[in-house]
């Protein structure tokens, strides 16, 4: 498939209300007029960037991941964001794309913000993970791996980047240096899906999100801290002409994380 329609939600998230955010996102969901592939939400979109995963948790087969099921197999499109999940008595920040036929693959957080405690609460995944669908190669990251550029390298040839967040306002010229960032060294594009709004803790968030083409040319229309649902389309032969006309990745480091 040559080209892949990709809705970015950018919107306020309810603090810890799992239930007002599922019928907040449902409804969303469900007035997308675009046709569309693949839909993105935020990080711990039925929280917010919750300390409390006590509290919170849920297993791979909790109530939040059969609605995403749910909602994926009804509108046939996939769905991807983060929530909470506990595994082993452990919580993770779990990426989870779930795919139209209610499969699903999923990417554990690597990069725990400890700034904000979140490694006093969490463990951090150990793989990447790359994602095939609909002919495209996907890389899941959350929020704070974006400022780890070895972790996020394309030596897989991925195709899409994406990362969810609840990055705040008085950090975003980061967010938006980075995402550009990451879209040209890695000739590939890139989808950052960010929050609006404040959270429990008063920090405040203006979204930015966006989607950059593999030139670090932003091609969507979002803006900050605005509640809005965008669909762009992104295109494979764009990725070739670019690839082929500034080969580029034929010169990177291979590197070996450990």
């Amino acid at each position: 498939m040559n080209k892949l329609s990709v809705t970015i939600i950018q919107t306020n998230l309810l603090w810890e209300d799992k239930t007002g955010n599922l019928k907040h996102f449902q409804g969303k969901i469900e007035n997308i007029k675009a046709e569309t592939d693949l839909i993105i939400l935020p990080e711990m979109f039925t929280t917010g960037f919750s300390m409390t995963p006590m509290s919170f948790a849920e297993k791979l087969n909790g109530d939040t991941v059969k609605w995403m099921r749910k909602m994926a197999i009804a509108a046939n499109v996939a769905i991807a964001g983060s929530i909470i999940i506990e595994e082993n008595g452990k919580y993770l920040n779990r990426f989870l794309f779930v795919k139209p036929d209610g499969k699903y693959q999923y990417y554990d957080k690597r990069h725990l913000f400890a700034m904000a405690g979140e490694h006093k609460f969490y463990t951090p995944g150990d793989k990447n993970v790359l994602i095939e669908y609909k002919g495209w190669r996907i890389r899941p990251l959350i929020c704070y791996d974006l400022r780890f550029p070895v972790w996020s390298r394309n030596t897989d040839e991925y195709d899409l980047l994406i990362y969810v967040a609840n990055w705040p306002e008085k950090r975003i010229t980061h967010w938006k240096t980075l995402l550009k960032a990451r879209a040209i060294e890695n000739q590939a594009f890139v989808a950052g899906v960010n929050r609006i709004g404040t959270d429990g803790n008063s920090y405040k968030y203006s979204g930015d999100s966006a989607i950059y083409n593999p030139l670090g040319e932003k091609i969507s229309k979002t803006k900050p801290n605005e509640d809005s649902v965008e669909t762009i389309s992104i295109s494979k032969e764009f990725i070739v002409n670019t690839r082929t006309s500034l080969p580029f990745l034929h010169d990177r480091d291979g590197f070996i994380i450990h």
